[in-house]
Order: structure tokens, then sequence, then C-alpha cells
């Protein structure tokens, strides 16, 4: 991809952020979440609230360029997605649904190809084609 522009939204342990910015070219930026003006990004990564996802893809969608990748993490969800509600810990629940709701949205919306990949907790990569 070689991304230039890229945007953060959720700041964990740093970790993944520390990743991003490794990896960008010397004249690379890496910004989290503040106005930017009119400029797109070319990478966007979210690891914030689960219930929020949806809301923020909505958001994150204008604010990156066509060909540009959105990257969602934990988007299997301790694997509680691929089980009935009764089964999962009722602390989970809220955020099982946020995310199962979100992976549903995600493989609809046109704006998006969309590749969800089993590594870690799940990771779904989202390009903009439209």
């Amino acid at each position: 991809m070689n991304p230039k522009r890229t945007l953060e939204i959720g700041v964990f342990t740093g970790y993944s952020l520390l990743s991003t910015a490794l990896a960008l070219p010397d004249d690379g930026l890496v910004n989290l979440l503040k106005d930017q003006g009119e400029e797109l990004f070319d990478f966007a990564f979210v690891d914030a609230d689960k219930t929020s996802y949806k809301g923020y893809h909505e958001q994150i969608v204008k604010l990156v360029k066509v060909g540009g990748v959105i990257a969602y993490d934990n988007t299997l969800w301790f694997g509680f997605v691929a089980k009935e509600e009764a089964e999962v810990p009722e602390r989970f629940r809220n955020d099982r649904n946020a995310i199962l709701q979100l992976n549903k949205f995600l493989a609809s919306d046109p704006r998006v190809d969309v590749a969800q990949i089993s590594v870690g907790d799940g990771i779904t990569l989202c390009r903009r084609i439209q």
C-alpha cells in the first residue's frame, strides 16, 4: 500500500500505533482523531469501544481515500461471534452483538471490499472502492 497518511482510533497499549508508525516512510504521518481538513487518509486502524465501530465506519469511510484500507480489530471477539448468545458470558454480550452487527453491515456495504482474517482476535480489512 505504501501509506503516507494514517489514522488510529483507539490506542490501548500503543502496539498497533507503533507498528503502523514504523512501517511508514520518513515523510509519513500518523494521526489520532483530530481535524485534518480536506486531505484523505491511506489507512485507518480502529481498536476502540466495540459498540461504536459501526458509527466510526460511517465517519471513517469519508476520511479514507478510494483504494485506502480501514482495519477493524477484534472482529471475532474471542470466538463469541460464532456462538449462541446464551453461551457467551454476560459481560461480553453487548460487544459481541455490536461486532456481529458490524460484520453483517460491512459484508453488505457497497463502498468497501471486505476480508476477515482470523489472526489474534480477528481483523477485518475494508478496502474502499467507492
